[in-house]
């Protein structure tokens, strides 16, 4: 009898003694992991949130760009990271929802390697040229693509992104012929068509936006259902004369699979505080991204979903990277 109390004393003992070293979370800097060269929109959205959950977390959120294979290395290194919460990736649809279909071996799978901590946000894409491009309209740039024997290139993120996907269901729709030429970041697409090196960028609206207002680049559609507030005078693609057309991205926060719950919840809290936060919300408007706080559940429910769907628009299009 002796010896079952003092078994049950202990055990009293171990459950506070785990919540207080559980409630120690975080007590060193945490990596979030950026799969793309600096510069993007997808970088720069990750290094807000990690500027605000920084403050509220109480530790440093230490951005690292790991490039490389669409965003495959940098995502990769997170799913195979220790799952105790200091080591996360910024997700980008392209890299976990359409790259499973497009690369023919994949080094991580989307759904078992990682547990969702939630989504920031929806981006509407923008197509622009170089102004030298003698195409104005989305029809204009149509008609010249389908009549030059080599096509007319245009520049993205990254093999099998939202933007090439896009890129490739305009010329399913059309007939067009746009040639993609992959980047390894949107950063480094834009600084190309700047330079006029590549006529056409597919791109976030944030990534082109200060350029299209400076006149260094022609804004010819968005893929947005409706015009993006922040450029009013561009048409959609809808209004341009292709019908359905709509394509948006959206980027997240995901940890190793097997992260403890509590940790999971609480930058789950602490992101969505900051996506409901107005300085936020206009700073990520500023990049063309809708802020959409919401559950883990949610986040993961729509990366199964979108799974499922872009494996469909994939293989139509015959897209492969390798």
């Amino acid at each position: 009898m002796n010896r079952r109390r003092l078994l049950a004393a202990f055990a009293a003992l171990a459950i506070p003694l785990a919540a207080s070293a559980q409630g120690t979370w975080p007590d060193r800097p945490i990596r979030l992991i950026v799969p793309f060269a600096p510069g993007g929109v997808t970088d720069t959205s990750g290094r807000l949130i990690a500027e605000g959950l920084s403050k509220r977390l109480g530790q440093q959120v230490v951005v690292e760009n790991k490039p490389g294979a669409s965003g495959n290395i940098g995502t990769q290194q997170v799913a195979t990271a220790t799952p105790d919460g200091y080591t996360l990736v910024l997700a980008f649809d392209g890299t976990m929802v359409i790259n499973p279909h497009v690369f023919a071996k994949i080094p991580f799978d989307t759904l078992k390697d990682f547990a969702p901590v939630g989504k920031i946000g929806d981006a509407t894409l923008i197509l622009v040229s170089h102004p030298s491009f003698p195409g104005k309209t989305l029809q204009e740039t149509i008609a010249i693509s389908k009549k030059d024997p080599k096509g007319v290139s245009y520049g993205t993120s990254g093999i099998g992104g939202t933007p090439h996907i896009a890129g490739e269901l305009l010329n399913l729709k059309t007939g067009a012929k746009l040639v993609h030429v992959p980047y390894k970041g949107g950063g480094q697409a834009m600084s190309d068509a700047l330079g006029g090196n590549i006529p056409l960028v597919y791109t976030a609206v944030a990534g082109a936006f200060n350029h299209v207002k400076a006149g260094k680049l022609h804004a010819i559609a968005v893929s947005s259902r409706t015009r993006a507030p922040s450029l009013p005078d561009t048409p959609t693609f809808i209004e341009s004369g292709v019908p359905d057309f709509e394509s948006s991205s959206w980027v997240g926060i995901l940890a190793p699979a097997k992260t403890p719950r509590p940790v999971i919840d609480r930058l789950n809290k602490e992101l969505n505080a900051l996506l409901a936060s107005p300085e936020v919300i206009e700073r990520l408007g500023t990049l063309g991204i809708v802020a959409t706080p919401g559950t883990p559940e949610q986040f993961g429910e729509q990366m199964k979903n979108d799974l499922a769907k872009y494996g469909e628009v994939v293989k139509a299009a015959g897209i492969k990277a390798d």
